[in-house]
């Protein structure tokens, strides 16, 4: 949050600065499209999690998670068959002013409840299952294998639609150069989860598809190297909320859970920019 804060008022500064000085070799953006891969690192809060069915309903309080990294290697990380595996971001966009864009893409984080925490359970259990049927109020439970395994990991999938704001700095710095050109950037976005959950849920049937869960809106700050005229480099920071009221947990359509978090997120991103025409 600091961060963003801070690149918002960097900005600001730095629209104000280019009043002043004009570059001698700026490169336009307005018209281009542009286009990003990258890969993310992810912290996700506490959250509740309802599960319902035909014979039980109960809920999970302050259930932590964490994010998945898959294991560094050019195998893992850069073979064609294997690049959407690790925790990625990628988007298509255009500048449809000189400082502004709008984009479209996936942020694909992936989402594991930790086993075997202590957790809170309120609610009513009613399976047929002797270890766990029964009725709770603010009761602790052992979150282990036999109860309950909950996982995005194909995954947390945020399809989202961002608008951002682009401001030169190059001046900060005493460049002016078409090869090399430095801007901060900030925006926000918005979109639907479409997760791909993993649960087995007190010996039901595993559920491992894909459906649309909720929806999320996020903000995000970064700094944005472009080089060579048409690449570019990016980090950024972006935190963001998810409400998910319809998360399938088994084959059965009686059978669903529903949760909320935050997520703060980590993204190193490269891409290109060009214009069509």
């Amino acid at each position: 949050m600091i961060l963003v804060v801070l690149l918002f008022c960097f900005s600001s500064i730095s629209a104000q600065q280019n009043t002043i000085i004009t570059k001698k070799n700026k490169i336009t953006n307005k018209g281009k499209f542009f286009v990003y891969w990258g890969w993310n690192w992810a912290n996700y809060s506490k959250s509740d999690i309802r599960f319902k069915g035909e014979d039980y309903d109960f809920t999970l309080s302050n259930v932590a998670a964490r994010d998945r990294q898959t294991e560094f290697s050019v195998y893992n990380y850069f073979n064609l068959g294997n690049i959407t595996i690790p925790q990625t971001n990628y988007k298509i966009g255009y500048f449809f002013k000189e400082n502004y864009t709008v984009s479209i893409g996936v942020d694909h984080m992936k989402y594991v409840m930790i086993a075997n925490q202590e957790v809170t359970i309120n609610g009513e259990i009613h399976i047929g299952n002797a270890k766990y049927d029964g009725s709770y109020a603010n009761q602790n439970i052992n979150l282990a294998g036999d109860f309950l395994k909950f996982e995005h990991t194909d995954g947390l999938n945020y399809v989202n639609i961002e608008v951002k704001r682009f401001d030169n700095i190059d001046h900060w710095f005493g460049l002016d150069s078409k090869n090399l050109q430095i801007n901060v950037t900030e925006g926000f976005g918005a979109g639907a989860l479409y997760p791909r959950t993993d649960t087995s849920l007190l010996g039901k049937e595993r559920h491992d598809n894909f459906h649309l869960s909720g929806w999320g809106v996020s903000a995000v700050g970064g700094l944005h190297i472009s080089f060579l005229k048409h690449f570019y480099m990016q980090a950024e920071y972006k935190i963001g909320y998810i409400n998910m009221p319809n998360i399938k947990t088994s084959l059965s359509t009686a059978d669903s859970a529903s949760q909320n978090f935050y997520f703060f997120q980590n993204n190193i991103l490269v891409g290109g920019k060009f214009k069509l025409f």
